[in-house]
């Protein structure tokens, strides 16, 4: 049994989607971010950082893993699935892995808080993650016209963590008009069952984008 500690964004989509993928049995703990459950110190027990992801794998003595992009190395190693055997195939998802944990992830993450969330509106640091995250799904859009997936032929862990950042493009303003092959990659996984039902659990907020915004506007100026 894997205990998930997660909350609806999409880093916490990231391993509901690898759990799901992976038929793994897992309970979902969800944390009310805008209550500071994950500073809460039963949580900092199990992410020294307090921050949403986290699992404790019961099968393994009550393990915990923190970071998405660890938990997925952890559960694809675990499972065997997900990650090539072959040295170079596995360098590569890797690779790609870390492509979302250094840039797509943060450069969005920065996009989200100075487009929707920051008191003061700055057009340049708008102007400056919106422009990073287009040059990111460049690159992605120049990698899947030359493969099915961001490691290649294969479904990896790279694909699971980079698509529920960049199915929200939107909510950061950032535009993938012309990418193409982007675009292909976005409708194929959200055909996937195990996408589907990963970047519903937890369940989205009830509030609107409006009423959301400004919830997170709060937590940001705090």
């Amino acid at each position: 049994m894997i205990e998930l500690y997660t909350a609806a964004t999409p880093n916490g989509h990231k391993i509901s989607i690898a759990l799901e993928e992976m038929g793994l049995e897992y309970q979902v703990h969800e944390l009310d971010l805008m209550a500071a459950d994950q500073k809460q110190p039963e949580f900092i027990a199990i992410n020294p950082n307090g921050r949403i992801p986290a699992i404790i794998d019961t099968d393994n003595d009550n393990f915990a893993v923190f970071e998405s992009g660890a938990i997925l190395l952890y559960l694809a190693e675990k499972t065997g699935k997900f990650i090539p055997t072959d040295p170079n195939k596995r360098s590569k998802a890797i690779q790609w892995l870390m492509f979302q944990m250094g840039g797509v992830g943060p450069m969005m993450g920065q996009a989200n808080v100075f487009y929707r969330y920051f008191p003061e509106n700055i057009p340049s640091a708008i102007e400056r993650y919106q422009h990073e995250g287009r040059r990111l799904f460049e690159v992605m859009d120049n990698q899947l016209a030359k493969h099915p997936y961001l490691a290649g032929d294969e479904y990896t862990i790279a694909d699971m963590a980079a698509w529920p950042w960049v199915r929200i493009h939107d909510w950061s303003g950032i535009d993938t008009e012309g990418l193409t092959h982007l675009q292909r990659w976005l409708n194929e996984l959200a055909e996937r069952p195990a996408c589907q039902k990963g970047i519903v659990t937890p369940p989205p907020s009830e509030l609107s984008d409006e009423e959301q915004a400004k919830e997170i506007r709060k937590m940001v100026t705090r």
